[in-house]
């Protein structure tokens, strides 16, 4: 694996694509920020790009045609072969487990370097496996670059997460929210106030506390600087 650059000292085009949700990109933006180099293009999902504060140039993996790379009797996109070409060494956390898409990305870019998009169950925080993969070591902290918020003495509540099962009841939410007062709700049921995600990191950045599940936006939170409390466990145990 190659060594982590820093500003002009490492000559090279490098490609990071990191797939998944908001969660597991924040949680790899050490390890991401470790492999900057003179130039550096990173792919992730549409929405991430906004959190994306230190790379050259940022794509939504889907707007690149990649996922139809190795699929039998597709073609990608005219473009994808030569922007590919263009980079030095790319480093993946998409593609690894297809063997065909392995084949067809490193005909493109011999330098290709593909990585476990998840950590394996040994008791290591997935931040500190994502930096260990590329060469980094010590403790990963994900961090966002949201400026000066404007500060708050209120609490933010975010109640929800991509599992029902991982989701403390909203009613309780409610309920703890009556009793400390001074409460803002960064979600409601239908109603998400931002534009981005950089726009509601900024803003939560600014309460003196945040409250919520094991979730992308409780992972945006802490990395955007906001004391956190993340609530886990199988719902029923929290009723």
């Amino acid at each position: 694996m190659p060594p982590g650059c820093t500003g002009s000292s490492c000559n090279v085009r490098r490609l990071l694509i990191r797939p998944g949700g908001i969660g597991d990109t924040i949680l790899g933006f050490p390890a991401m920020e470790f492999l900057r180099a003179e130039y550096t293009e990173v792919w992730v999902r549409s929405e991430i790009i906004p959190l994306i504060r230190f790379a050259d140039r940022v794509r939504s993996i889907a707007s690149t045609g990649i996922g139809l790379m190795g699929i039998e009797g597709v073609e990608p996109p005219a473009g994808l072969a030569p922007l590919l070409g263009s980079f030095d060494e790319i480093c993946t956390w998409y593609g690894a487990n297809r063997p065909e898409f392995r084949a067809a990305l490193g005909s493109f870019c011999t330098n290709s370097h593909f990585l476990a998009a998840l950590p394996p169950a040994r008791g290591v925080h997935a931040a500190d496996f994502f930096l260990e993969q590329v060469g980094g070591n010590g403790r990963a902290i994900p961090r966002i670059d949201v400026g000066e918020p404007e500060r708050r003495p209120t609490i933010v509540f975010h109640p929800f997460s991509g599992s029902e099962r991982k989701n403390w009841p909203l009613e309780r939410f409610e309920e703890l929210a009556g009793e400390l007062g001074n409460v803002e709700w960064a979600a409601r049921p239908g109603w998400l106030p931002f534009e981005n995600l950089l726009d509601l990191a900024r803003w939560m950045a600014g309460a003196r506390l945040y409250v919520g599940n094991d979730s992308g936006i409780t992972h945006l939170a802490a990395a955007a600087g906001v004391r956190t409390i993340a609530l886990y466990g199988d719902r029923a145990a929290r009723t």
